[in-house]
């Protein structure tokens, strides 16, 4: 197994990003989801507030097999941070080559380094390839959490107060 070169991603790397995230989107069947665009991404990953991070995973000779990209959030019971995973993609040309582990593992090791309480994300439930990987590597589900997500015209009104 060749071993991944992974470093925080630097403004040069956004369009990287935002090309890994179409891959990604395209994988998932919701390439049409996808309205992100490169000043957005610079803006929240680079800005003056930044919102989240990435990490890159490089092969040798700086090709990108991969990136993680991450934020902070906070668990009241620990009274600690966490990271929340967003996105984890390997190209798929690189996958079965271990770097999502590779990826996946500095990303914990970058919440033990910050004192996070825990790591999370969450998988598509059809997508039994990524739930072994996850379990695998002692992942459990939270099966009785759901998901809520209020967006567009929704998000809107309810922020109007309507």
């Amino acid at each position: 197994m060749t071993s991944l070169h992974i470093e925080p991603a630097t403004p040069a790397d956004v369009p990287m990003i935002l090309q890994l995230i179409r891959e990604l989107a395209e994988f998932e069947h919701l390439l049409h989801e996808v309205t992100a665009t490169e000043e957005q991404l610079h803006e929240h990953l680079f800005g003056p507030k930044p919102k989240a991070e990435v990490i890159m995973g490089r092969l040798p000779g700086g090709e990108v097999a991969g990136f993680a990209l991450f934020f902070h959030n906070f668990s009241t019971f620990l009274a600690k941070p966490g990271i929340y995973l967003e996105d984890l993609y390997v190209r798929q040309q690189y996958r079965g080559r271990g770097y999502g582990e590779q990826l996946l593992r500095r990303l914990a090791g970058i919440a033990i380094e910050r004192n996070c309480g825990r790591l999370e994300w969450s998988v598509l439930d059809w997508n039994q390839r990524a739930i072994d990987f996850y379990k695998s590597l002692g992942a459990v589900p939270m099966n009785e959490w759901t998901i809520y997500r209020v967006t567009g015209s929704a998000l809107q009104k309810l922020g109007d107060g309507g």
